[in-house]
């Protein structure tokens, strides 16, 4: 079959590779759709990061380059286990997630923080941007065959949710966010404020057409680079301040503005990679007391709970998210390069390894 894999910085190749075999407990999924992720263009601008190498194989699957890509995917089953509910030809998303189940973190049911950690798509074993891949039975959820064609958006929208859970806030009514960063992780957290019944959203976000994007879903959206953010979230609140500031940027400028837009007591919650060092700033971190929340992916509940949400309708219009849906064969050109030089006109690019 064929899939796209990754052999270093903008080496990514569509090759001819072996149809997976499934192990005991797998189902065999063959794809629809998959999602190019921030993660994956991050790593084929810069190199392999997260992806493992030959020198330092991943210590799960103990695979390395080349990798095949993708863990935004959705497709249909094509093969199941026969203690599995799952049937031939059903619809599911799948949690791309890889995971021991035998480490501490394991058993205390923060997977996402197991010592082995990794995902299909990064880390070996297979990946969304091929024909199929072989997955783990118990993380394919079934999904409506009239959502297959956006059901990949599924996994971005469970780090937003996973990231509303872990800032601590019990309820969301009446409370006022800001987002720092407007693309794709960014407009997730808006669909998922939304959904959690949030009273305002706000979000920074430099790029004018990015800004435009979210003006359709935002309360309010704010140039950095003209405005001064925390002042106008101040206006906003009647001199407050935010609830909570989600950074889905990862600059020191988002930073210091999501920390300037905070109320008294306020939760920052960090969902974004870090380039350069997380400096904080203390005057503000102090004087404020101000909690700061690292969020790291998703646990197998997040995941459930997103899907029962997105079946039941609760995203409405995030299929809006999808910018352009391309072919395997032109992953390269139209894909990761169409992000490199058109990065601010694009939320989510979809891969389909059918020709359409």
């Amino acid at each position: 079959m064929k899939a796209a894999q990754f052999y270093g910085k903008r080496d990514v190749r569509v090759s001819e590779v072996p149809y997976p075999e499934p192990k005991d407990g797998q189902a065999i999924v063959e794809i629809e759709w998959a999602g190019i992720c921030g993660s994956d263009l991050h790593e084929y601008i810069m190199g392999a990061q997260v992806i493992p190498t030959k020198e330092k194989p991943h210590n799960f699957t103990g695979a390395s380059l080349p990798i095949t890509l993708g863990h935004e995917f959705c497709g249909r089953i094509a093969n199941a286990p026969s203690d599995s509910s799952l049937q031939v030809g059903q619809a599911v998303m799948v949690d791309p997630r890889l995971y021991c189940s035998s480490c501490h973190p394991c058993h205390a049911k923060t997977t996402n923080a197991c010592e082995k950690w990794g995902f299909l798509g990064l880390s070996g074993g297979g990946g969304g941007f091929s024909e199929a891949v072989a997955v783990d039975a118990k993380l394919c959820y079934p999904v409506p065959q009239s959502m297959l064609d956006y059901a990949a958006l599924i996994e971005p929208l469970t780090v937003a949710w996973h990231a509303l859970k872990v800032s601590g806030i019990r309820s969301y009514k009446g409370k006022t966010a800001l987002i720092v960063g407007g693309g794709p992780v960014g407009i997730a957290l808006i669909y998922v404020l939304k959904q959690w019944a949030v009273g305002r959203v706000f979000v920074s976000e430099p790029t004018v057409k990015r800004r435009a994007q979210n003006k359709e879903l935002a309360d309010e959206v704010f140039d950095p680079i003209n405005q001064k953010v925390g002042e106008l979230c101040r206006f906003l609140t009647g001199g407050k301040g935010v609830d909570v500031t989600f950074d889905a940027a990862g600059t020191p400028p988002g930073l210091i503005d999501g920390m300037d837009a905070l109320k008294m007591r306020g939760v920052y919650v960090n969902v974004a990679g870090w380039e350069k060092p997380f400096t904080v700033p203390f005057i503000q971190l102090m004087f404020k007391e101000i909690s700061i929340v690292g969020s790291r992916a998703y646990d197998d509940e997040d995941f459930r709970e997103t899907v029962d949400a997105f079946v039941k309708g609760d995203f409405k219009g995030c299929e809006r998210m999808i910018t352009s849906r391309i072919n395997l064969e032109d992953i390269t050109e139209k894909g990761f390069e169409n992000l490199i030089e058109r990065k601010d006109e694009h939320i989510k690019i979809m891969v389909t390894p059918k020709i359409r």
